[in-house]
């Protein structure tokens, strides 16, 4: 299946749309941004789908958005920041994506956010601390993170931190002591990390930290 027909923005009744594995998608019809109703929007493996409409902001019901292995795509559409509902967002193994748009800060129930193996993605947008609900946040395998945004620490929710093989990662911000519900901190395989900041002490209720 190479596309689907622009008709399917008449299905006001639509909860979820699965089209995993549609290996020759090259893209979705702008007509996406009318399915009012749609909560789980699933595209893994569609790896031909090098970018989203715009109109995919307007899913105003949308909870669950799941792009794993979808490894042309390059960008998000600024409109992102405009699905009030989303909770999961999964971008593990966009191998081609560089950069979030400033407007994922606008999210504010997103719960999960997975960048794990999204190996071109260099660094993060500073309104990332704008994820007042973010309880996971999933950056293994992002081998040219060189830094975290010092916005990181406004993260008030954020439970797991998972930074595992960040190669190039060689600091962490003092700001990572205000965690503080972190439960996790995973710091395995970042091998240009040389130390932890003294604040690293303020979190109270840190429960396993892995660096080997």
């Amino acid at each position: 299946m190479k596309e689907l027909p622009s008709s399917i923005g008449q299905l006001n009744a639509l909860q979820n749309l699965h089209l995993s594995q549609c290996s020759e998608l090259k893209e979705l019809p702008s007509s996406i941004g009318q399915l009012n109703a749609l909560q789980n929007l699933d595209l893994r493996r569609c790896s031909k789908l090098k970018e989203l409409p715009p109109s995919i902001g307007q899913l105003n019901a949308l909870q669950n958005l799941d792009l794993r292995r979808c490894s042309k795509l390059k960008e998000l559409p600024s409109s992102i920041g405009q699905l009030n509902a989303l909770q999961n967002l999964d971008l593990l193994e966009c191998f081609e994506l560089k950069e979030l748009p400033s407007s994922i800060g606008q999210l504010n129930i997103l719960q999960k956010l997975h960048l794990s193996w999204c190996s071109k993605l260099k660094e993060l947008p500073s309104s990332i601390g704008q994820l007042n609900a973010l309880q996971n946040l999933d950056l293994r395998g992002c081998s040219e993170l060189k830094e975290l945004p010092s916005s990181i620490g406004q993260l008030n929710a954020l439970q797991n931190l998972d930074l595992r093989r960040c190669s190039k990662l060689k600091e962490l911000p003092s700001c990572i002591g205000q965690l503080n519900p972190l439960l996790k901190l995973d710091l395995q395989w970042c091998s240009n990390l040389k130390e932890l900041p003294p604040s690293i002490g303020q979190l109270n209720a840190l429960q396993n930290l892995d660096l080997s």
